[in-house]
């Protein structure tokens, strides 16, 4: 039952990743259609990071009243929904529409199943877990690009999967019952007493979770991590492109690269949780991550961009998965609900302030700006992030 459980889990993760590449992958012809201007994939965008900062934040209430395993099935039937209103839009106004329910369904699964893998498993299960979003990210623009290649309307590959998503949710549905097994049967690490189930209590408010000692810091470095791997990934082809005369096509796959070394080293980073810490993950990932930055200030930065991309994604990959597992530890499980649900609001308030900021400031003086603003973004998260481990164990200290 419980490697039943682990595998359930794992197909949510996927389901989490499947949708969220596909509206790049096909904007190009949606726009078209839709006799839109090319800009207005960032107005879906907005819609979906809105709704899914309203989940977040409502995330503890949800799952202390429903638990994680209905609220993950529901969730993912919700998104299930919004892709098949996508596969049927037939205007800009109905993908806005369904855009809604897409946000809603997404911030809830994700908040929902990173604080049920915080306390119930170990570090190695969360970065692994992580890295089967990044599957799923994968797959769903490759599904795309098969249908567009038939000749086939984009509208088929949301319909496919839309169909993988029902189907997700319909054995989620079915798995509700694993989700009520007892916690010693759930629990791999059941000797650390920070991870033994809190007791019931009532949510908490957004006004609450800052007055708990490291939150803000907290909330700060997820913001400021989460704000640097989207603006990666969004302007490092425009870097290339326009700051180091690159080749756009080429420019694309080295973009790639940087989402495999992602999905590849959180697969790694599952082996080095048995040795390390997640806060050795953390710091050693955050290390990796300004070697890379730090080859695009080289003079040799055009010849060095791959292998710098690579090393960043690479870096990244243990950052989020760790911050998440090692919460229930830093603020004790009666807060750690809450808090997960924070950060993952922060994570999106971050993916949906910073990157525009950027792509404003390379506009308006240079794209040369990037290595800049990137290396701005990940000090400001390692300086927030060690502020918050020094809050955190003095408050510890303090309790004993």
């Amino acid at each position: 039952m419980f490697s039943i459980l682990l595998l359930m889990i794992y197909l949510a993760f996927v389901s989490l990743g499947l949708p969220d590449a596909l509206l790049g992958s096909a904007w190009p012809i949606m726009y078209q259609e839709f006799a839109v201007p090319v800009s207005y994939s960032g107005t879906v965008f907005m819609i979906i990071c809105g709704g899914t900062i309203l989940s977040s934040l409502n995330s503890e209430k949800l799952n202390r009243r429903f638990g994680t395993g209905k609220i993950t099935a529901i969730s993912v039937f919700l998104t299930a929904i919004a892709l098949f209103g996508f596969s049927i839009s037939h205007s800009f106004l109905m993908l806005c529409l369904f855009a809604i329910p897409y946000g809603l369904g997404a911030g809830s699964v994700d908040a929902a199943l990173n604080h049920y893998v915080a306390l119930h498993y170990s570090s190695r299960h969360m970065s692994w877990l992580h890295c089967m979003w990044g599957l799923g990210a994968s797959v769903g623009p490759y599904i795309m690009g098969f249908v567009l290649q038939r000749g086939e309307p984009w509208n088929r590959g949301y319909l496919i999967v839309s169909i993988i998503q029902f189907t997700l949710a319909i054995i989620l549905f079915c798995s509700l019952s694993l989700w009520k097994k007892n916690q010693e049967e759930l629990t791999e690490n059941a000797a650390s007493t920070a991870k033994q189930e809190a007791p019931k209590q009532r949510a908490l408010s957004l006004k609450e979770v800052f007055a708990i000692p490291g939150a803000k810091e907290s909330l700060a470095s997820f913001y400021g991590y989460c704000a640097l791997e989207q603006t990666v990934g969004l302007w490092a082809g425009s870097f290339m492109v326009l700051a180091l005369g690159m080749e756009e096509k080429l420019a694309a796959s080295y973009v790639a690269l940087f989402y495999f070394g992602i999905t590849f080293g959180r697969f790694l980073s599952g082996f080095f949780t048995m040795k390390w810490k997640d806060e050795q993950m953390v710091l050693g990932g955050s290390a990796i991550v300004f070697f890379g930055i730090f080859l695009l200030f080289t003079p040799w930065s055009k010849a060095l961009v791959l292998p710098a991309l690579i090393l960043i994604g690479l870096g990244c990959a243990p950052v989020y998965p760790s911050v998440i597992h090692s919460t229930p530890y830093n603020f004790g499980v009666e807060h750690s609900s809450a808090l997960i649900g924070a950060q993952m609001a922060a994570a999106y308030v971050g993916t949906l302030i910073m990157p525009p900021l950027f792509g404003v400031l390379g506009r308006s003086f240079s794209m040369k700006l990037f290595p800049y603003y990137s290396m701005f973004l990940l000090l400001f998260m390692v300086f927030t992030y060690r502020r918050m481990l020094q809050v955190t164990k003095k408050a510890r200290r303090e309790k004993r």
